[in-house]
């Protein structure tokens, strides 16, 4: 009986193929390695290895570490898909959701968050999320000076946020003991520590600067 190699070539699977490289795909992997092994455990080196390829084929796409720093901060900021916000509801909804999804990207790459803090997004998408808010604050009243200080004003206070909670979550909150309750330093703010969340002050201290903001109009 006569064997089709034909078909039996066409069941084989493929060899696995890496993405060709490119700007997005390695800003991606040093993300990846920075989220697996920490922020102070990257190198250049390191990433070329994990890419497969010599460290010096990453200097084609970014010039040097601090560009290559400000890729993975646009990487980041792609996770927020600010296209999907309620652009045409409240500015209280887009700015409320805005922030949340910056807080909860930034979290899910607790290592990274530095990165992010200490760098300007200046992508095509950045740049054109801050004009689309700028313009939905002016539509719904606020003067031009006060929308680009109220943005500014959620974007630092959700970034340090997560910048003080990502380095609670990566373990310096051990370095430190809380006193006992029956000891005389369990004082009225270590009991008000029990009774609450580390992270709950965010929702309380959202909700007053949007109340505060309101009075601008």
């Amino acid at each position: 009986m006569k064997t089709d190699k034909g078909s039996a070539a066409d069941t084989r699977p493929s060899p696995r193929v890496r993405p060709a490289l490119n700007r997005t795909y390695i800003a991606a992997a040093a993300l990846a390695l920075i989220d697996a092994n920490g922020l102070g455990n990257f190198s250049m080196r390191k990433l070329g290895a994990g890419l497969g390829v010599d460290p010096m084929a990453v200097y084609r796409y970014f010039r040097d570490q601090e560009e290559l720093f400000d890729g993975i901060a646009e990487a980041l900021f792609d996770e927020l898909d600010v296209d999907s916000l309620p652009w045409d509801g409240t500015w209280r909804a887009v700015a409320e959701q805005y922030c949340r999804r910056l807080r909860d990207t930034l979290l899910r790459h607790p290592q990274a968050v530095s990165v992010f803090a200490t760098r300007p997004v200046r992508s095509r998408a950045s740049i054109d999320t801050g004009v689309r808010i700028i313009e939905l604050l002016q539509a719904r009243g606020f003067t031009p000076t006060h929308a680009l200080q109220i943005a500014r004003c959620l974007r630092e206070f959700t970034i340090g946020h997560a910048l003080s909670l990502a380095v609670v979550r990566l373990g310096s909150q051990s370095r430190s003991k809380k006193p006992a309750p029956e000891s005389p330093e369990y004082n009225v703010l270590a009991r008000a520590a029990d009774d609450t969340e580390i992270d709950e002050h965010f929702d309380i201290g959202l909700t007053a600067m949007l109340d505060g903001f309101e009075r601008l109009i």
